[in-house]
């Protein structure tokens, strides 16, 4: 199986190959093993004695997966996180004892999914704002061309076909608003242990003001400038 594309039975036929390639085992499990990064510089930031050859160590290997060695250990353990922190410890012998420190599995599979969407709606925008531009110059060219026009499905008045066009764009420009809306009040999750709480951070920590600056200091280095927080009362 091919682990730098996204394999299903609609793939082949419907989807681009960025969308493709977005979706594979390899982008997937990359990004984890980025906020696994993210999350030790973090940790590092605010005190806990890791160190920058365990990071560097880390990011050598962001893409150096087996996913052979990850098949074998989740068949034993029966947990995909655990599995590939495995393999990602045989890689990074230096990092293993802090590779996802304090976190749950949620970290980092809910994140990427929230990073995978947002990097989705951006190709989407991308060809959205290309289709647009093409039907303005279309727009253009025929706005003296005239044309039958309909009026609840019959036949009316004439129009040009570069007014139509004109239509078919206006539904096109609301396409474009809506979706730059989502992207622009997309938020990563964040950084919290086990039920949801940070409580594992405040053991590693112990200071409650370090363990509110987690999930901001990794959002900002995933290029998230909006981060889903936790209350006071739910931090341990």
């Amino acid at each position: 199986m091919e682990n730098n594309i996204y394999v299903t039975p609609l793939s082949g036929r419907y989807a681009s190959k960025e969308m493709n390639q977005l979706w594979s085992s390899d982008s997937k499990y990359s990004t984890w093993r980025k906020l696994w990064v993210a999350l030790a510089k973090t940790e590092k930031e605010l005190g806990i004695d890791i160190t920058e050859q365990q990071i560097e160590e880390m990011i050598e290997n962001v893409n150096n997966i087996d996913y052979d060695v990850v098949s074998k250990r989740e068949k034993e353990c029966r947990h995909d996180v655990m599995a590939h922190v495995y393999e990602f410890g045989l890689k990074c012998p230096h990092a293993k004892p802090i590779i996802h420190l304090g976190a749950t599995s949620c970290y980092v599979t809910d994140n990427t999914d929230v990073i995978l969407m947002s990097q989705a709606l951006q190709i989407i925008k991308q060809k959205l704002i290309v289709v647009i531009n093409h039907l303005k110059e279309f727009a253009l060219k025929h706005k003296a061309v005239t044309c039958l026009g309909y009026t609840h499905f019959q036949p009316a008045q004439l129009t040009t076909v570069g007014k139509r066009a004109t239509l078919w764009l206006q539904d096109l420009l609301e396409d474009l608003e809506e979706l730059e809306f989502v992207q622009s009040h997309m938020k990563l999750l964040g950084c919290k242990g086990t039920t949801g709480t940070q409580e594992s951070f405040m053991k590693l920590l112990k200071d409650e003001e370090k363990v509110r600056q987690i999930d901001e200091k990794i959002a900002q280095k995933m290029g998230f400038d909006k981060v889903y927080s936790v209350s006071r009362t739910n931090l341990y």
